[in-house]
């Protein structure tokens, strides 16, 4: 829908709803968010990516001058998303992805997708 309305065709596109739910981890560089490095290759890419519901959105990412590798390059680095028909299973599916991928300082929130003392999710 953004990319159609970017290009001026929104009146083409017929939106595809889902009853399903999605959660996000952000995988951060560490010091963030404060001073961060940038450079740190990320490995586990290729893993996280073929899991089943699995999509990997690249925020502070950049390649290497050679090509090859994908570096850290801001302090919000991956958004890691898991579309699934339950908030818990979404969130075990989004985690797992997170466990395959591995940068040096890489940190994250752990509670992403649990019951606040509230009863909420978030």
């Amino acid at each position: 829908l953004a990319l159609a309305v970017a290009v001026g065709q929104l009146g083409t596109v017929v939106p595809r709803w889902s009853d399903e739910v999605s959660t996000c981890i952000v995988l951060a560089s560490g010091g963030y968010p404060g001073t961060y490095e940038k450079g740190k290759p990320i490995t586990g890419l290729a893993e996280a990516a073929t899991l089943p519901g699995i999509v990997l959105f690249h925020a502070g990412t950049s390649h290497s001058a050679d090509g090859q590798s994908i570096l850290t390059s801001g302090g919000r680095v991956l958004g890691v998303t898991a579309r699934a028909a339950t908030l818990a299973t979404a969130t075990t599916m989004a985690y797992r992805a997170v466990k395959a991928i591995q940068f040096d300082g890489m940190q994250y929130r752990h509670d992403i997708g649990f019951a606040s003392d509230d009863g909420s999710s978030r």
